[in-house]
């Protein structure tokens, strides 16, 4: 049984031949869902205090709503992606942004603890699978000269989502109330369903892929390698990026308004590098990675070391934005052109790898922290990114990111 199994007798749909205004109105909608499950999933970052008071639990206990999210996302996308089999993945996505839809509402009104709960682990189903496919679609909605923009774009929602969405919720909460806050995703979810289910044209699936598929993916050289870099890169970042706050007061002696100011301006950069990267990662994923994963792995060192006036810090945290901003689009590039005939499945293999990597990061930065003091979580961003470098130059790439 071979990884991916055409039905007979079809073949997939062309890419168009032209990039034309219905075409990247489609794309537009699939940056949107991003942005949508993205910011779905972060949403209880800046609204821990409440939620716990609301629902009688700790903040600690208030921040498994996220975990338990990322937990569901990483497990629930290698999983669903071939119980999907040939359904059209229009259909899919308009279902999934209903379960996305409803699981933000039952959180705005969860009565207990419980039912949050409940509420969470629906959107990780929802967003597990939306990235999945989300990711892949590109190549089928524009023309070929064009998938690296519309890749770009589509990735795009992912990092204004850290720049808008979850400063917003807060916004929202602050303003009325934490309850909503889910409420206008959960609305801004369903406005995307609408707008998926009016701009994109029917995609049947192309492929049917078995779980043994799926992670017989593994197999393929450039596939392991691209993965271990999502795995190191992204374990690295968020060690040093969960716990950037208290480095900064510790090292800059930044005030929390000067803080949420550097991380706003670390997010603007962050969308500019996406955009770069996916031009570059266009051209050569490898050659792309070499850059990001060295200027994260300097910058994550340089913080602790010259990071002690606001300004210097500020230079090194756009300098930081700019790396990362272009990790998810160019690490999926890698991947989907390392798999061309199999891009659902590479994408779902990557989904869980990065959520996995985020709670991974998160835990082991938290370690750090407490076992040996709060910069070392730098050190340890910058080991895992210099890593990542060595596992990008030695590990086998496609040679170009076309898709």
């Amino acid at each position: 049984m071979t990884q991916t199994e055409k039905t007979a007798g079809s073949a997939p749909a062309p890419a168009p031949e032209r990039a034309d205004a219905r075409g990247w109105a489609a794309v537009a909608a699939v940056a949107g869902a991003t942005f949508t499950v993205v910011t779905s999933e972060m949403l209880p970052v800046g609204l821990l205090t409440p939620i716990g008071d609301s629902l009688n639990v700790s903040e600690g206990t208030a921040g498994l709503t996220l975990t338990v999210t990322g937990l569901v996302a990483a497990v629930s996308a290698p999983l669903l992606t071939p119980a999907f089999g040939r359904a059209d993945r229009r259909m899919l996505l308009c279902v999934l942004m209903a379960v996305l839809t409803v699981g933000n509402l039952m959180a705005a009104w969860a009565p207990n603890f419980g039912v949050m709960m409940v509420a969470r682990v629906l959107v990780g189903l929802g967003m597990g699978a939306v990235w999945a496919i989300a990711a892949g679609l590109a190549p089928r909605l524009v023309p070929a000269g064009s998938t690296g923009p519309a890749t770009s774009l589509i990735f795009s929602g992912i990092a204004v989502a850290s720049v808008l969405g979850v400063p917003a919720g807060t916004y929202i909460g602050e303003l009325a109330d934490w309850r909503m806050a889910f409420v206008v995703i959960g609305g801004l979810a369903l406005a995307v369903l609408v707008a998926l289910a009016m701009l994109l044209p029917p995609l049947p699936g192309e492929e049917r892929t078995r779980l043994g598929g799926v992670m017989g993916l593994v197999r393929n050289p450039q596939v392991a390698s691209g993965l271990l870099v999502v795995a190191l890169l992204v374990t690295g970042h968020f060690a040093a990026y969960t716990y950037v706050r208290p480095v900064l007061e510790e090292v800059s002696d930044a005030e929390a308004g000067v803080i949420g100011t550097l991380l706003l301006v670390y997010g603007i950069a962050g969308v500019v590098g996406n955009f770069i990267s996916g031009a570059g990662a266009g051209r050569s994923p490898r050659r792309t990675l070499l850059v990001i994963t060295a200027v994260l792995a300097v910058t994550a060192a340089l913080v602790p070391l010259i990071g002690g006036s606001v300004l210097v810090a500020g230079v090194l945290l756009v300098t930081w934005g700019l790396s990362y901003g272009g990790v998810s689009v160019a690490t999926q590039t890698w991947l989907l052109a390392s798999s061309p005939e199999a891009r659902e499945a590479a994408s779902s293999l990557f989904v869980g790898v990065f959520n996995g990597a985020i709670a991974a990061g998160a835990l082991a930065g938290g370690l750090a922290a407490d076992g040996i003091g709060t910069t070392a979580v730098m050190w340890l961003g910058c080991g895992l990114a210099a890593a990542a470098f060595v596992a990008v130059a030695l590990g086998r790439a496609p040679e170009t990111g076309r898709l």
